[in-house]
């Protein structure tokens, strides 16, 4: 059958359900703890931070598949199914054998594929009758997102941004105040928490951690107000598998079967998302794929942390998690992807990761960058920094094909796109970018404050 450059599926075949891996997983995830009694977080506890409906999903080890609510599928239509796209110039680029794939989820005003979980987090909050929600961002596609989101169900919706990425993008910080988002560079003196982590790190440059920090003590504090986050929760990952559910359908519709699965990590989300339904079918003993999580070298979490419990946040006011981590307060240079600049992983990619289930690499950002190049150039699309890490190790894996006469399938996930990220690719093409990667004697460090569990 003849493989068309781009596989669209109609509405008809749009997944109706989200896929929750953990019901296939024989060692779950370890819970989420307290961090005053170190005994497992129930819901009645969670509730205080996050939505109802999302503390029964990031509890439910069980459930296999959760419907999409119409209403959320009603909002996926303006923009899923997202494409699947045959990278044939890539390919002749490289001279390769291999045949490679990418899921593109940029094609919606946020630039990325936050906008799946935004949505429903968002729709939750409405329905529990909340006023609105806090969060953080990094690079700013969530924020972006999930603004986009709020104002669609007319919600508050207050982002505290990285402040880095605050001063990088401020294009992005724009578009989250067309939604009517409020963004506060972060950390900042608008919280205690904030405060603290200024008093401690003068001139701080930021990290997911402090801005997740200070969005939670907001909720917390604001009537009517409860915390959403973009990533590393198994809440999110269940949304995110809208993308490895309809990139297994396309595929499946062709009959596709990718060798190599591949994806940037920060926190996890759009990695877990994509991965999910073809590592539901490795977990069960039905098929087998190479899965390679992709991470940047200057905060390498998976390829250089401790899987030990830690905070989910530099502030330490948020439950503790069994993560691969660099520590809580570890604070990464400030490099271009920023929603890669996360001090842990999702505890369920860590849990996969530590059976061998998932490879991790972690690359420099000038070959990252290098490669984003590249793939403009032939592929038509400026991508995210983010993204441009899956891309890298895709046209990595390709080359090894061309060397070796193999005819693998590569599928990586296009998370987003690069268009407010144009800083970084000035910084590219000027020589003003290093490639920072902490020694294991800082690395050492960090590890050292982990919480004795």
């Amino acid at each position: 059958m003849e493989i068309p450059y781009k596989i669209y599926l109609s509405e008809s075949e749009m997944p109706r359900y989200w896929y929750n891996v953990r019901a296939d997983m024989k060692k779950k995830p370890a819970p989420l703890l307290n961090p005053g009694t170190h005994k497992p977080m129930t819901a009645a506890e969670l509730s205080g931070v996050f939505c109802d409906e999302l503390v029964k999903q990031e509890l439910d080890d069980t459930t296999r598949e959760y419907p999409i609510p119409e209403e959320i599928l009603s909002f996926y239509r303006m923009y899923r199914p997202s494409p699947l796209v045959r990278a044939y110039c890539l390919e002749e680029k490289l001279k390769t054998p291999a045949k490679i794939y990418y899921k593109f989820e940029g094609n919606n005003t946020s630039g990325s594929h936050k906008l799946n979980s935004a949505v429903a987090q968002a729709y939750y909050a409405k329905m529990q009758g909340l006023t609105g929600v806090t969060t953080e961002t990094g690079a700013g596609q969530w924020g972006t997102a999930l603004s986009m989101a709020c104002s669609y169900f007319g919600l508050d919706c207050k982002v505290y941004m990285v402040k880095v990425s605050y001063e990088q993008k401020p294009f992005r910080r724009e578009v989250m105040k067309v939604y009517g988002a409020s963004v506060t560079p972060s950390p900042s003196d608008t919280t205690q928490v904030g405060r603290k982590i200024l008093a401690e790190h003068p001139g701080t440059t930021g990290s997911l951690g402090c801005a997740i920090s200070e969005a939670v003590e907001t909720a917390v504090s604001n009537p009517g107000y409860r915390y959403v986050l973009g990533s590393v929760l198994n809440q999110v990952l269940l949304h995110q598998s809208v993308i490895g559910v309809e990139t297994k359908i396309a595929m499946d519709k062709y009959g596709i079967h990718p060798d190599v699965i591949i994806g940037c990590a920060g926190g996890g989300s759009n990695l877990g998302g994509l991965i999910a339904p073809f590592m539901g079918e490795k977990l069960r003993g039905e098929a087998d794929y190479r899965i390679i999580a992709v991470e940047p070298a200057s905060c390498p979490s998976l390829t250089r942390g401790v899987y030990a419990y830690d905070f989910c946040d530099t502030g330490m006011v948020c439950p503790l998690a069994k993560m691969y981590t660099l520590g809580s307060d570890f604070i990464p240079a400030p490099n271009h992807a920023g929603g890669l600049r996360y001090h842990g992983m999702s505890p369920i990619l860590s849990e996969l990761y530590d059976q061998g289930m998932l490879e991790a690499v972690s690359v420099p950002q000038t070959a990252v960058f290098e490669a984003a190049e590249t793939f403009a150039r032939v592929e038509g699309i400026l991508p995210a920094p983010e993204s441009s890490h899956a891309i890298k190790v895709a046209m990595d894996e390709a080359i090894r094909c061309r060397e070796t006469g193999e005819e693998k399938t590569i599928l990586f996930g296009l998370t987003g796109t690069g268009y407010f990220d144009l800083v970084a690719y000035e910084k590219y093409h000027s020589g003003q970018m290093d490639d920072y990667v902490p020694t294991d004697e800082e690395l050492a460090a960090y590890a050292a404050k982990l919480p004795k569990i």
